[in-house]
């Protein structure tokens, strides 16, 4: 704040400090011209008449003793623009302190949830709730209140991970961050190529699309893309390179959105919480995420486990 508007306040704060000062006195006064004590006004209603008395002394008094606490008040607490007072009270160190007290009183709980595995801890009620209010907080804003997702931030419930859904690989994605970076081809390939390679990429998820451009774009999405998302378009998670055959699709998976991805590139950033959270946090959060595909993880295994058994038949 500059100096002109430490001293704009404080002279504001202590001329209506003054003014009421000033007010007061002013209107306690005797004037010559005033009737004497008792003397009525003239106004009178239903029975009750309205007396000339001037303001009991008791009540100047308060109205004293009330500057007073104003003025001792804007000594000790910040209140001239940056002037910080002599208590050096602030609202950030009252946050600050807070944090640390409530930060004392919970630190233990999440050290004794860090021990447990993340699969052993996304069974447990009491840590999930609290994994929900770290998701709520922090994640939902961009994932979705149900991990769902929406255009540019991808769908964390369903079991498909650009990065990997190992709990492991989901810790490491919450505390590190994530920075996904396709580059823009349509310099490279031109319109006509893009239009050949999106028609491709849009076959490799079983939907039908001009046989002449996908004949065409396979050659190119070979030469161009099979680098990250691999031959078949199985993807790469080490590369954060998405899964190109499953239908799953961050930023749409319509023909023309999936041109406009192959023509100018996408930048997707997910944002270390290792300084904002800590581990142990992150822990619960992961543990938390990780439930939230636990059903489509179980189907998963349940239907390789009955596909294996009608094989073994």
């Amino acid at each position: 704040m500059s100096s002109f508007w430490n001293w704009y306040i404080g002279i504001i704060a202590v001329a209506n400090i003054l003014a009421c000062v000033w007010l007061i006195r002013w209107t306690a006064k005797k004037r010559p011209d005033e009737k004497a004590a008792h003397e009525t006004t003239g106004h009178e209603w239903d029975g009750l008449t309205e007396l000339n008395n001037p303001m009991p002394r008791w009540w100047l008094w308060l109205f004293y003793a009330t500057i007073v606490f104003g003025l001792i008040y804007l000594v000790l607490y910040p209140s001239f623009g940056s002037y910080q007072g002599l208590l050096g009270w602030s609202q950030y160190s009252e946050w600050e302190q807070e944090v640390a007290e409530t930060e004392e009183r919970v630190a233990p709980l999440f050290q004794e949830y860090a021990e447990i595995p993340i699969p052993e801890l996304a069974g447990h009620s009491d840590a999930m709730q609290t994994g929900r209010r770290l998701f709520d907080n922090n994640c939902a804003v961009c994932h979705g209140v149900d991990g769902g997702g929406r255009p540019g931030f991808p769908n964390i419930a369903n079991n498909v991970w650009n990065w990997g859904g190992e709990p492991e690989q989901i810790y490491k994605s919450i505390l590190d961050g994530r920075r996904g970076v396709m580059p823009g081809l349509g310099g490279a390939l031109g319109d006509e190529g893009v239009e050949k390679v999106a028609a491709y990429t849009f076959s490799l998820s079983g939907r039908d699309a001009p046989e002449e451009l996908v004949s065409a774009g396979e050659e190119l999405y070979q030469q161009r893309c099979a680098a990250c998302h691999q031959a078949d378009g199985s993807g790469n998670p080490a590369m954060g390179a998405p899964n190109l055959t499953d239908d799953n699709w961050i930023y749409g998976g319509s023909l023309e959105a999936i041109k406009t991805s192959i023509r100018e590139g996408r930048q997707g950033v997910m944002p270390a919480q290792k300084d904002l959270l800590g581990e142990d946090r992150v822990h619960v959060l992961a543990a938390y995420v990780y439930s939230l595909s636990m059903d489509e993880r179980d189907a998963e295994v349940n239907g390789e486990e009955t596909a294996d058994a009608g094989g073994d038949e």
